[in-house]
């Protein structure tokens, strides 16, 4: 009901509540940019070590920035 929604807003409106949203956030980000990688596996290519390496830095890196990203347009 709406006490229970106010107290969760209350709780999300804390920095701990903050953290776990930016958590969640980028727990998102990093699922989505990791199944993009695994798509390019699955047609072969990436599949190398130094390729495999690289797009698992690009991974983190693009985790990062649409973490970034979403949470700029949210303020």
């Amino acid at each position: 009901g709406e006490a229970d929604y106010a107290r969760f807003i209350d709780l999300m409106s804390t920095l701990i509540g903050r953290l776990l949203l930016i958590g969640w956030s980028y727990a998102f980000a990093f699922h989505l940019a990791n199944g993009v990688r695994h798509l390019f596996w699955d047609t072969g290519r990436g599949v190398e070590m130094h390729q495999a390496n690289a797009s698992a830095w690009f991974v983190l890196a693009a985790s990062v920035a649409m973490t970034a990203g979403f949470w700029m347009v949210l303020a």
